[in-house]
């Protein structure tokens, strides 16, 4: 991964595009301090991946829907707690 400062990225912004193109990085810097990376891109086309039901599906109307938790105790209550513990 090649390293360059703000002003000579912007001098020579060309070639530093030509080697992201060739599939290098590259780490820009304010002074010393790391404050972007350009990378090649990559398109998510596997990202997601929709598949028609099976022949013998029941319509989405008609699934069975699980049968409800037995939970003790007010459910609001217990969201409170959980959200409580990540501050």
């Amino acid at each position: 991964m090649k390293t360059v400062r703000i002003a000579e990225l912007k001098a020579r912004l060309s070639g530093y595009l030509r080697e992201v193109r060739s599939g290098r990085s590259v780490t820009v810097l304010d002074r010393d301090t790391p404050i972007a990376r350009i990378v090649p891109y990559t398109p998510d086309v596997a990202s997601l991946i929709v598949h028609k039901p099976l022949p013998n599906a029941p319509p989405p109307g008609r699934v069975k829907l699980p049968p409800p938790l037995s939970i003790k105790g007010d459910i609001v209550d217990l969201l409170m707690v959980e959200r409580q513990g990540e501050r």
